[in-house]
């Protein structure tokens, strides 16, 4: 995508979150991480690359030891639709006995994050608890749902704090969906 395309991209999109709101949905989340995690030690698993702005928001804001880690998945592959789930790069920690916390961008339809649990499951974590910055309004049953939200979007296609359009826009502060056609 040009540099054009993606500024014509933003520049009919709806705003659907302020970037004002983005920080007061992290601060959120992270009390009630706090308030969960605080004494578990717990294992935390980003997945790359949407969860990075989140992320990277979130950590200073838990004030407890913890271990970070990452790893990649992806259905979309700078695609507006999901497909096969591809792991890119798994976690190189050990989760076997812990507390895993994983945080992810958005909750779509829930294909990546279940199959994410259940991995994390089958290495034997002890627990996995899920973080995500946004979950999507869908008519749709979810076959998970996340532990701790952020903010709740519209069944559009989202981006910005740290979700793409088409590789583009992961950097905005704000979250922005799709002009409606």
């Amino acid at each position: 995508m040009s540099p054009a395309e993606a500024q014509k991209i933003l520049a009919e999109a709806d705003l659907i979150c302020s970037a004002e709101k983005s920080a007061l949905a992290v601060r959120r989340i992270a009390a009630a991480i706090c308030t969960r995690l605080a004494n578990s030690n717990p294992l935390v698993l980003a997945v790359m690359g949407g969860a990075v702005v989140f992320t990277g928001q979130l950590l200073p804001l838990l004030p407890f030891p913890l271990d970070f880690d990452y790893l990649q998945v992806s259905r979309y592959r700078d695609s507006t639709t999901g497909g096969q789930l591809s792991w890119v790069v798994e976690p190189k920690s050990a989760v076997s006995g812990r507390c895993v916390l994983v945080v992810d961008d958005i909750l779509d339809e829930g294909i990546t994050l279940a199959e994410i649990r259940q991995r994390l499951f089958a290495q034997g974590a002890a627990e996995v608890l899920t973080a995500v910055f946004a979950d999507k309004q869908s008519e749709c049953s979810k076959p998970v749902t996340a532990d701790f939200v952020g903010i709740t979007v519209p069944d559009r296609y989202v981006f910005g704090f740290g979700m793409d359009i088409q590789g583009a826009w992961r950097n905005l502060p704000a979250v922005y969906a799709l002009k409606r056609e």
